[in-house]
């Protein structure tokens, strides 16, 4: 009898141990902030905690907006100000990084990024969410019943909707951290993410008008003949853009400057352009070939990647590449403060001549063939696993940061890219 009242008395406070475990905390009266075990240390939430008026009871915690009742198990349940369930916790590992969320039978939910499988609603899908050329994870999901989540984590997740409930489980994580929101309706949900993430900054003006490219110009002749030609058939144009290989070789990849011989004049083509009343952005991208001052200088702080990436070989004009030319590009440990600063000083280059915009591709990166020992390599912040879907927000951002301080009055900033993680809008970006 004494050993079954003492195993009660274990199995009690164990309970209320792990509820004590859970930090529940207002941002706004809308937007609660859940925090299991360690919290991640964020490169994404902007946003300060706002003096909430809020009211506890037991294990109930409420604003004018939202209820949050806590059971025994730690499990959350997030209701309306009038007691409608929006949603209910079912289980989680902290250690594992996991969350499982129950939701309706019919509830439909949708986000998560770019995934190319003609689905909009992400009932009963499974996904590892990873970033890569064709697909885009921002860790946002929205419900129609009015709520949306943002799962702060950087690492590769599975997401996976079944009959056992909806989960989040990351590959990366010493806690579970994640933000509640309810806006009511899809577009309150989207004003929610971006006060967490931070607002947009207005882009310049003639980026809503019209732009021309193509697969690439081979030329700066050809990249100018393409202004001429809309300016003769008075077809109204605002910007050009030139993409990759005006720097020559692949083992030149990404030198942020016209070093290709067809290129020689593309600080004069840049003039021109402007001349003639057009705009003109340019291909950068976040990998350096060996001959490049880039890559010397970065390699020598040992901030490059050992990934593999693109281009693999050095032979730009051969299908499929050439492995035994392999190309030594590599990309760089954008999550650095010192490699963001070194990748700005090279493009102000860039900038200088005149440049407008930046087309910034590869900004996944490209992983090819990826190894355990290439996901467990240290990057600033922690692994390149820990740290690996927020790449297109930091490389993004470093741009951004750097055009915004040491160009603060010229022009505005705008950044085309081909990925993106939660929060980039609020670095003049567009997919």
């Amino acid at each position: 009898m004494k050993k079954g009242l003492c195993l009660l008395l274990v199995w009690l406070l164990s309970m209320s141990g792990f509820a004590q475990d859970v930090k529940i905390e207002f941002m706004t009266p809308s937007i609660v902030h859940v925090v299991k075990g360690k919290p991640t240390k964020t490169l994404v939430v902007t946003a300060k905690p706002q003096e909430v008026k809020v009211m506890k009871k037991g294990l109930t915690t409420s604003s004018d907006e939202l209820t949050v009742k806590q059971d025994a198990q730690g499990n959350l349940t997030f209701l309306t100000a009038k007691g409608k369930v929006l949603l209910r916790e079912k289980g989680c590992e902290v250690t594992e990084a996991r969350q499982t969320f129950t939701l309706d039978k019919d509830e439909a939910i949708y986000g998560l990024g770019t995934i190319q499988n003609g689905n909009m609603n992400r009932r009963g899908e499974k996904k590892r969410m990873e970033q890569s050329n064709l697909e885009d994870f921002q860790n946002v999901l929205q419900s129609i019943k009015g709520w949306g989540i943002y799962w702060e984590n950087y690492s590769p997740t599975l997401f996976e909707d079944n009959a056992n409930g909806m989960t989040f489980d990351s590959e990366v994580g010493e806690g579970i951290d994640y933000y509640f929101m309810y806006g009511g309706s899809a577009d309150g949900v989207i004003a929610q993410i971006r006060h967490l993430s931070g607002d947009v900054p207005m882009f310049p003006i003639w980026t809503y008008g019209f732009w021309q490219s193509k697969e690439r110009y081979k030329s700066a002749q050809e990249t100018e003949g393409i202004v001429d030609q809309y300016r003769a058939l008075q077809v109204p144009l605002d910007g050009i853009i030139q993409d990759w290989q005006y720097w020559g070789s692949n083992y030149l990849w990404n030198a942020m400057d016209f070093l290709s011989e067809d290129f020689a004049n593309g600080q004069q083509m840049i003039k021109n352009v402007h001349a003639k009343h057009a705009h003109f952005m340019i291909s950068i991208w976040a990998s350096f070939g060996p001959q490049t001052q880039q890559y010397h200088e970065l390699n020598g702080k040992g901030l490059l990647l050992p990934i593999e990436t693109w281009p693999q070989s050095g032979i730009s004009h051969v299908w499929p590449p050439r492995m035994d030319y392999p190309s030594g590009v590599k990309v760089y440990d954008a999550f650095h403060p010192e490699a963001r600063a070194i990748y700005w000083k090279h493009l102000k280059r860039l900038y200088d001549y005149g440049t407008d915009a930046w087309w910034m591709d590869s900004t996944d990166p490209d992983f090819f063939n990826p190894k355990e020992s290439d996901y467990e390599h240290l990057v600033y912040g922690g692994t390149w696993r820990s740290q690996r879907n927020a790449f297109p927000l930091e490389t993004v951002r470093g741009i951004y940061e750097s055009q915004r301080k040491w160009c603060t009055s010229e022009k505005r900033v705008f950044i085309m890219t081909r990925s993106s993680f939660a929060g980039q809008q609020h670095y003049g970006s567009n997919m």
